[in-house]
Parts: C-alpha cells; structure tokens; sequence
C-alpha cells in the first residue's frame, strides 16, 4: 500500500500533467496557484516529469520574456497521464465510499442519541 505521501505526489503529478496539457503556456507561477503548493515544490515536480521523459521544457530564446517557456506532454507522457486518470479516478472514489460510510455512521450516531435524548 503506498505511503500518504506518495500518494499525494502522484496526485500532484497528475494535477500538473492535466494542468499542462490543456495549457502548456501556463507559468510555474500560475500552476502553483492552482494547485494549492510552492513554486520550489511545483518546479521539483516538473523536473522529476521531465526525468521520466513524460513532460519537455521548451524555452523561447527569441521571447522578450526570457522567462518564457511552454511544457508540453510527451506521448508517453500523455499515456502516463491516461494511465494516472484512471488511478486518480479510482483513488477517489474509494476515499468517497469511505467518506459516505463515515457519514452514514455519524447519522446513525446522532440519531440515536436523538432517540435516547427523547425518552
């Protein structure tokens, strides 16, 4: 079973390959924004994608804006990326079925003590 950690690095991941494929001209900046982490955290996860030859870094030496790059998802990386929905799927309908136990649980709970407050 993985550790919680891994599995919130894979769910970044994830969210980053996502992020990036419906918009490669995104900044670091802004995807970090989105997902809710540091940019020192969000540039690490690019280059552990780019390691793994799932996501290319293209910068624009002709830009005025030197800080000018496009990330674009390699085809393996848009296969990973299909292959990681179906975790990411599967993931989290897990954590809602055991989120909705919880709450079915809670709701036989306080209606018993509903009950038992009654009489």
């Amino acid at each position: 079973m993985a550790s919680s950690q891994s599995k919130r690095q894979q769910d970044t991941s994830y969210r980053v390959m996502r992020l990036l494929q419906r918009n490669p001209n995104i900044t670091q900046r802004e995807l970090a924004e989105q997902l809710g982490i540091s940019v020192g955290g969000l540039n690490y996860c690019l280059k552990a994608l780019a390691e793994k030859g799932w996501v290319k870094m293209q910068n624009f030496a002709h830009s005025k804006n030197k800080f000018g790059y496009v990330y674009v998802l390699t085809p393996s990386g848009i296969a990973e990326k299909a292959a990681q929905t179906k975790q990411f799927l599967q993931r989290k309908q897990e954590e809602y079925d055991a989120l909705s136990q919880e709450i079915e649980a809670l709701r036989a709970e306080v209606k018993t003590q509903e009950q038992q407050q009654a009489e």
